[in-house]
């Protein structure tokens, strides 16, 4: 199976210059990828930009619950669709922690991006490592975060780990804490949609990803891939990255 690594681009780069040209960097960068999958999540505004110039499939980096009405800047899964995308994140930490997103509201997203169709990547991890109920943690945002979600849906989630105290910070979990947490995560899928999706939702890992880090989250057992922040942003360092998964 080839190794999912998706970049976030959160709120950047500022120009559809700029991004033409970084993304452009990128593919070129990549197209000799063998082991991976890349996938690419800019900013709302410039994702038809990119789905015209090709080269790799994109991503956008949130999702509204509804699929019309009067929410004034909000973006349905059927605009992201149209616009080129066919994956989601939802429930980054950011949006948990900065913009206040509850466990309830990213319920409805899931629920809304999985009924599209969209390949929709949860993400979900502990604040604090050392606190002796950290795995519990995760397991409260996984049945809150996917409640009610149809097992016929199932096919198209994906599991991002990133726990929070690793992002942006440098510091970051073994392969072996990670792998105790993706055979977690598994247990409580299976727990929450079946055998079937237990087994065959992919599990990536985010949280402070580099070139120097990469080729270790990418052995790490359990894991199928990365969800890669700020490093995404720099061509050569996501260049290197993506290049760990041919190793």
């Amino acid at each position: 199976m080839k190794k999912l690594i998706i970049a976030n681009w959160k709120m950047n780069p500022q120009t559809t210059e700029q991004v033409a040209g970084l993304y452009k960097k990128i593919v070129s960068g990549t197209k000799r990828r063998r082991k991976s999958k890349i996938v690419i999540a800019p900013p709302f505004v410039f994702i038809t930009a990119l789905k015209k110039i090709g080269g790799t499939e994109l991503g956008a980096q949130d999702v509204f619950w509804e699929n019309e009405g009067a929410y004034t800047g909000e973006v349905s899964a059927k605009m992201i669709k149209s616009a080129g995308a066919n994956y989601v994140i939802v429930g980054h930490s950011e949006r948990r922690e900065i913009l206040g997103e509850t466990d309830e509201m990213i319920n409805k997203k899931i629920r809304a991006a999985l009924k599209a169709g969209l390949k929709t990547v949860l993400c979900v991890g502990e604040r604090d490592r050392n606190d002796p109920n950290f795995q519990n943690f995760v397991k409260k945002e996984l049945e809150a975060d996917l409640s009610g979600v149809s097992k016929a849906h199932a096919g198209n989630l994906i599991i991002a780990y990133e726990p929070i105290w690793a992002i942006g910070t440098g510091h970051t979990p073994s392969a072996d804490d990670i792998f105790e947490m993706a055979t977690y995560i598994r247990r409580s899928i299976f727990d929450i949609l079946g055998k079937k999706a237990a087994y065959e939702t992919p599990v990536l890992y985010g949280g402070s990803v580099d070139r120097k880090n990469a080729g270790r989250f990418l052995r790490a057992k359990g894991i199928n891939g990365l969800l890669v922040g700020g490093a995404s942003v720099a061509a050569q360092e996501f260049i290197s990255i993506v290049s760990a998964a041919d190793v």
